[in-house]
């Protein structure tokens, strides 16, 4: 055995009988040096083979995380280091000695190592903070000993390198005693084992570190202009080669076949991605503007590489190439083709589910008590609104107290549409009765002066309930386009949703000390117009992370008025929330600045419903990502996180002292949020247009869909639509030649009067995007899996 080896070998064996899955490595390349490691991740080595291995000469040895090796984590600290000192400061003031029980090495670029065992299972790789670099050109730079290649973003080329990222499941590391690696503190065979709430500290400090916002990137073209034969990304996902543009962009083809390898631009050896002809899949941190273990389609990379994630300007540049065909001047030609199938054709169907039906808007518990009260006291009671204002109060008031197996936690954002005159305001009231009466008044806000107001509040009270009419002015700035005044709240709004679970790092003030707020949980109660929020209504609206998040509830017509009372709270409603507002979990001094929310769990029914739910929507979105649908896809992505939050608060709600997520309350929450993401949709279909023709057309079929018996006469038509006869008569030719519209003739004294119906097949909403795949109805995809279970008891 070669001298060097030894000293590996007796290090690996060690390892291995403390119960680490530890192989051989090569240094240069960063991976396992043997033919195969994936069996690995399911079996631990023998010591025979460890011996024969290390005979051969190994130059480093690696461990592999995850399950394998007794739920290892690990915490790299890459770009030499730079974020573990602020890391560590972070770590000690919210658990004081932890760093202490952690072991610790230091890489050979002069990173940081950070190692320990979880005493559940640990997630894949993740990363958890970047950095955001401007470059004066494209020209590649070197940072922390690694080579980066600017990519172009908003007109700035940038390097994006990761400050922080975690090793887990299907990850490995290589570790000390292999050159260049130096063991700081504690030792490999003798790693503490965290629990649930310590790993969280970990986790939620580096996330605070992140300086690079987080950003959807959508793989799926949405060129403003329409094209005839297919949109530019379908046809270039067909035939493009996507394989030139890598090479221009630096990466380099490792390997040829069936699924190609390829190599990142800076890296010398070894391979970053794969490609099978129609997914280009990115399996290194270290490429940006590529995400570590995500597909993209050709079109996708096309688009990231030359076009700084734009995809309208990769569709447009695309078309100027001969994809897709563009037809750019209406005189001459059909226009139909401007619409997209928006009638009887092979398209995909969105049926209109209606407004909320009442059977959705009954939980046990509090929110049914709040409710009636509601409707009982309201001079126009409207069951939406109540609901409404009840769902965000016991939102509110679980907030930071409960959480469930996932740690989905209770802050919700709610927009009720309703117009004026229909008793917007008096939810709001009957919400402040109640905190008044339990001591929370200062925890209601109502106003959004500034997104570093919200923070300042949200740092003095944690958790809130903001009961505000002011998404209406953002709606309508978005509709106009001045929405940059609003740009820093909706930003703020987001980051402090997905905040809920971890830490909020606020912004930095000159000679201040960085603070942070721990488990932000925002509850969001806004009220909007209806006629606002419709005629806004855009892809840029629906894909915006902020309104995408929304729970969208539509009050429908003022319903009849009745002689408000005024009548003292029921005793039930005031116990309640003021027990919510007692309860304090957690431990000692930190319960009120860190609280440790109380895990409610499912029962094994629940679990198996929410699983069924999540394969539903799963399902939805591949079917949205196959037809490039951006709106369908992020809507049905957030659907699963909806229903595990609406089902915890069921649960809170029907038994706030023992609460369990129960088959009711998985089957309520599916339901709600199935009707709600295909109403949404619906609207979406049916107001989202591609150009201004497409929209006065919407327009027409929108207008006749809401007439009596979905007719109107031409004259009346006319005069709805504001606009030249001229203009009018070419949308009436193009609907009709389509199919979206019928024609009736009807004598009168003098002449025939023309009325205009709505053809069966646009009372649907539909994509725009051909897709000739037939779908099964899952309807009762969760009746079938209970009984599914049932029959195999």
């Amino acid at each position: 055995m070669p001298e060097q080896s030894e000293p590996l070998l007796d290090a690996a064996l060690d390892y291995l009988r403390a119960g680490l899955c530890v192989l051989p490595a090569n240094l240069k390349e960063k991976r396992p040096a043997v033919p195969s490691w994936k069996p690995y991740q399911k079996q631990l080595p023998k010591e025979d083979e460890l011996r024969h291995w290390f005979a051969g000469g190994a130059e480093a040895l690696c461990i592999i995380t995850g399950a394998i090796s007794g739920s290892l984590e690990l915490i790299d600290f890459d770009m030499a280091g730079h974020a573990y000192e602020p890391w560590a400061r972070l770590v000690e003031g919210r658990c004081p000695g932890l760093l202490e029980h952690l072991v610790r090495e230091r890489s050979q670029s002069s990173g940081v190592h950070v190692c320990y065992r979880y005493d559940e299972p640990v997630p894949g790789n993740t990363k958890l903070a970047s950095r955001l670099i401007e470059r004066p050109d494209a020209r590649p730079v070197m940072l922390a000993a690694k080579e980066y290649v600017p990519r172009l973003v908003g007109g700035r080329y940038v390097v994006e390198p990761a400050l922080i990222e975690t090793r887990g499941q299907g990850g490995l590391f290589l570790c000390a005693p292999s050159p260049g690696y130096v063991l700081k503190h504690g030792s490999f065979e003798d790693l503490p084992v965290l629990t649930m709430q310590e790993r969280a500290v970990l986790i939620e400090c580096a996330r605070a570190l992140n300086e690079v916002p987080d950003h959807p990137q959508p793989d799926t073209a949405h060129p403003s202009t329409s094209f005839d034969g297919g949109r530019p990304g379908d046809e270039y996902n067909a035939r493009g080669d996507v394989r030139e543009v890598l090479k221009a962009h630096g990466w380099t083809l490792v390997q040829a076949g069936e699924n190609e390898r390829w190599r990142r631009p800076g890296k010398d050896e070894g391979s970053s991605a794969t490609f099978n002809g129609k997914v280009f899949y990115c399996f290194t941190s270290n490429a940006p503007p590529f995400e570590m273990n995500r597909g993209y389609s050709p079109f996708a990379v096309y688009a990231q590489l030359k076009h700084g994630g734009d995809f309208a300007a990769a569709a447009s540049a695309l078309a100027q190439q001969g994809y897709g065909a563009a037809t750019e001047d209406t005189e001459g030609v059909d226009l139909s083709v401007m619409l997209g199938p928006l009638a009887e054709d092979d398209g995909r169907e969105c049926e209109d589910p209606g407004l909320l039906p009442e059977s959705l808007l009954r939980v046990p518990g509090l929110i049914a008590e709040v409710m009636d009260y509601t409707l009982d006291t309201a001079p126009y009671p409207n069951p939406v609104l109540a609901f409404a204002g009840a769902l965000g109060l016991q939102g509110f008031l679980a907030g930071r107290k409960v959480r469930d197996s996932a740690n989905n936690r209770t802050n919700l954002y709610l927009l009720a549409l309703a117009n004026s005159g229909t008793g917007k305001d008096h939810p709001r009231k009957v919400n402040q009765r109640i905190l008044l009466e339990v001591g929370l008044q200062d925890c209601i806000g109502d106003a959004f002066a500034s997104g570093e107001g919200i923070e300042d509040r949200l740092y003095a009270q944690p958790s809130m309930l903001f009961q505000t009419d002011e998404i209406d002015a953002v709606i309508v700035a978005m509709k106009e386009g001045k929405e940059q005044r609003y740009e820093g709240i909706m930003q703020m709004l987001l980051k402090m949703y997905t905040s809920s679970d971890g830490l909020y790092p606020m912004r930095v003030k000159a000679g201040k000390e960085h603070k942070v707020i721990d488990q932000p949980s925002l509850c969001l109660l806004g009220t909007a117009i209806p006629t606002h929020y419709y005629e806004a209504l855009s892809a840029k609206m629906l894909t915006n992370g902020f309104f995408a998040r929304m729970l969208i509830l539509e009050a429908g017509p003022r319903g009849d008025g009745q002689e408000p009372v005024c009548r003292d709270l029921p005793d039930s409603i005031v116990e309640t929330a003021r027990w919510w507002s007692n309860f304090r979990p957690g431990k000692g001094n930190l319960e009120n600045w860190h609280p440790i929310p109380r895990a409610v769990d499912y029962t094994p029914v629940a679990r198996e419903l929410l699983a069924a739910f999540r394969r539903d929507t799963d399902l939805e979105y591949t079917n949205a990502e196959a037809d490039q649908d951006t709106v369908a896809m992020t809507i049905w992505a957030r659907a699963g996180q909806k229903a595990r939050r609406l089902a915890l608060i069921y649960a809170c709600s029907q038994d706030h002292e023992n609460s369990t997520v129960s088959e009711d309350a998985i089957r309520w929450a599916a339901d709600f949020v199935r009707h709600q993401t295909r109403r949404m949709l619906f609207m979406a279909y049916g107001h989202v247009a591609e150009n201004p023709f497409h929209a006065d057309c919407l327009k027409i079929i929108e207008k006749l869909r809401n007439a009596p018996d979905r007719e109107l006469d031409h004259s009346t038509l006319l005069k709805r639509m504001k606009m030249d006869a001229q203009s009018f008569h070419k949308l009436i030719d193009t609907l009709l030649q389509r199919g979206d519209i019928g024609v009736r003739q009807e004598p009168t004294a003098g002449r025939t009067a023309t009325h205009y119906h709505l053809a069966p097949g646009a009372t649907k909403g539909r994509t725009g995007v051909n897709n000739r795949r037939k779908r099964k109805s899952r309807s009762l995809l969760l009746d079938w899996a209970v009984k599914d279970r049932n029959e195999d008891e």
